[in-house]
């Protein structure tokens, strides 16, 4: 086990974050954490790492243990080095020797001893372990497989953009290869071929992963467990998202059920009570009752995270049948050529996305469609009737700063109630008083998604969407799907989600060589086009391969064996035998409590005490099955503590 979390309490000021919440993270799995915004995801990653203490509990993490954190707020760094530099800075114990080796040469120019040349000779050797070698190529093919050229790798990290930036800290972050690697919403700046690439890296990846992220399909591809923030709570599930999805729908349904149950039980007891207080006969029976009230465990009823959208969305004016036309377009930046001569038509009721790698030209190709850029030769022609209503970045400019929320979405002419308003706010996380927020005091994400709101619910029947998923949570990217299922007008929309696309889009547009080339049909039949299209270009090249010239490394010197090998592998069997008591044990405790929850929902149930023989044998179980629990929650802890003692 690397690291546990017992029981634990956080408190931020006055609201709780967790109670009484436990997790034990062991190594090589992949984890998906999961729970609305808000919940305190982030807040337990920096509990993870130590940053925050809890107010009760335990957090146990082995002497050993590194831990890597990619986050959001990482954005702030600066620095001359070029990206290939930074990215090496993961090899630190590398680039030290290195120096070290580099001085100790320079002493070696003007006179040596036979000391200093063997001390040169273990340098090599540590330079070698700590991978010194390999540093420059492995920091190279991970910055390449993130979306960068070759020739990008000398350019100063201060020339790229904030999105660039997180993709070299992130390549930074993966190759020191931590025991656990914390990834906070990891997918944010890459495009979709980046991310494919990463998803392959990770799946190999030699120590532990946890993932906070919105993107469905990552999570699918990458986890195999989900920790999901719920209530203040933590619960476990075994497998990818789409398993949890449908595991929480069953342990909703159930949970509702024993809700209602105990709902029912409290109400007649108290109906019991108000009855019969006042009478001498009874008193001192609905005394007891009260009691027993105060001491019953309370079930929480299950929280409905996905709420649809039950207002529809109107079209003002119904559009020609052509939307746009793009006749021989050509549109370049100095020498980078977006469009050559493209050509496309936009027809009415299109669900568009445009995919592909960054710098392809996909916002580029909105903002002509949207007439707010010219083009440098050929014609777009726009549709009879057409209203464009489109989202970017740069449409927060837009924004009221002294409005509030609400007056800015009253404004954008929808006709809306305010309590349709206040409904279609929850979905994009702004609840309750929320709403009467200012615009200039939202952080950048909550301006977006105000922006985002508007352009839902405009009247336009012509939607140009520049990554609106982009500052949304699952639940949220699931409601704005329903909302754009519902709109009767048109689309075209950038994104990297692909569970978005597939959920939205008719057809998938992708910029190649200045073309635009054009598929009719959804995300997955597009995939599943291009592998078809690989294969048969792989059957047309034949069998040849290409020829990768070989990478001469110097010679490695070769380590005598370990003496305690024997010991090691003993000391390996009697952990792995300790570590499958403990998962038994864990079993046996979740199905132990699971029994004894049903008896005590039996025991609460007053038609039982109609039953004399019925109520015997459930209060005998009862017992019996509470003094196992015991027995067995003392094993557990025991176990627990033995391997605590081998990560020590």
């Amino acid at each position: 086990m690397l690291l546990s979390l017992n029981n634990i309490t956080f408190e931020f000021g006055a609201r709780t974050i967790l109670e009484n919440a436990s997790w034990h993270i062991y190594a090589n799995e992949r984890i998906g954490l999961i729970g609305p915004n808000g919940t305190g995801k982030s807040t337990l990653l920096k509990i993870l790492i130590g940053e925050y203490a809890v107010s009760s509990g335990q957090v146990n993490r082995s002497k050993t243990l590194t831990i890597g954190y990619f986050h959001q707020d990482l954005q702030s760094m600066d620095t001359d080095d070029d990206i290939l530099h930074v990215a090496m800075g993961a090899f630190d114990k590398a680039l030290a020797i290195d120096k070290e080796i580099k001085e100790l040469e320079v002493e070696l120019h003007d006179g040596s001893d036979e000391k200093d040349l063997n001390r040169l000779a273990e340098l090599y050797h540590d330079f070698d372990l700590a991978g010194g070698y390999e540093m420059e190529y492995k920091s190279a093919e991970v910055l390449e497989g993130l979306g960068f050229k070759t020739v990008d790798l000398q350019r100063s990290f201060k020339e790229f953009s904030g999105g660039w930036r997180m993709r070299v800290l992130l390549a930074k972050m993966i190759l020191q290869n931590p025991d656990i690697l914390l990834l906070d919403e990891p997918t944010n700046h890459l495009d979709l071929p980046s991310i494919e690439w990463i998803e392959k890296y990770l799946q190999g990846y030699p120590g532990s992963v946890i993932i906070v992220s919105h993107d469905r399909y990552f999570l699918d591809k990458m986890v195999t467990k989900i920790v999901e923030i719920s209530q203040q709570t933590l619960n476990h599930y075994t497998g990818d998202y789409s398993y949890f999805e449908k595991e929480k729908e069953i342990r909703n349904d159930f949970q509702l059920r024993e809700y209602e149950n105990q709902q029912e039980f409290i109400s007649q007891q108290e109906r019991f009570i108000d009855r019969f207080k006042a009478k001498a006969s009874k008193a001192k029976q609905a005394q007891s009752l009260v009691k027993k009230l105060d001491r019953l465990e309370k079930i929480e009823a299950p929280i409905n995270e996905t709420s649809k959208i039950n207002f529809s969305f109107q079209v003002g004016i119904q559009p020609g049948k052509i939307m746009t036309t793009l006749t021989n377009v050509s549109k370049s930046y100095g020498d980078l050529h977006i469009l050559r001569n493209a050509e496309a038509e936009i027809v009415r009721g299109d669900k568009i996305a445009l995919i592909g790698a960054n710098g392809k030209g996909k916002s580029t190709l909105l903002r002509l469609i949207s007439q707010t850029e010219t083009v440098d030769g050929g014609t777009i022609t726009p549709g009879h009737n057409i209203e464009i209503s489109f989202y970017a970045q740069h449409q927060l400019e837009a924004l009221q700063m002294n409005d509030d929320i609400m007056e800015e979405l009253k404004m954008s002419g929808s006709g809306k109630t305010e309590q349709e308003l206040r409904e279609l706010m929850g979905c994009f996380l702004f609840r309750g008083d929320d709403v009467f927020k200012k615009i200039r005091v939202l952080s950048g994400g909550e301006k977006a998604r105000v922006a985002l709101a508007k352009t839902i619910i405009s009247r336009s029947n012509y939607l140009l969407l520049d990554e609106p998923t982009n500052h949304l949570d699952i639940s949220s990217v699931k409601m704005l799907i329903q909302a754009l299922n519902k709109f009767e007008g048109t689309y075209v929309l950038v994104s990297h989600d692909r569970y978005f696309i597939q959920n939205t889009a008719n057809k998938i547009w992708e910029i190649e060589d200045g073309k635009i080339s054009i598929f009719d049909g959804n995300y997955n039949e597009w995939e599943d086009f291009k592998k078809r299209k690989a294969l048969a270009e792989k059957s047309k090249q034949g069998s040849k391969e290409p020829i990768i010239p070989e990478v001469v490394k110097p010679e490695k010197v070769v380590e005598a064996p370990k003496p305690s090998v024997s010991l090691q592998k003993e000391k390996n069997r009697e952990e792995k035998k300790l570590r499958n008591q403990f998962n038994k044990l864990e079993s046996d405790l979740s199905k132990m409590n699971f029994e004894k929850n049903k008896l005590e929902g039996m025991l609460a149930d007053s038609e039982i005490y109609s039953n004399k023989e019925k109520f015997q044998k459930a209060e005998s179980e009862y017992q019996i099955l509470s003094k196992q629990l015991a027995a067995v929650q003392a094993e557990y802890e025991k176990i627990f503590e033995q391997l605590m003692d081998f990560e020590a």
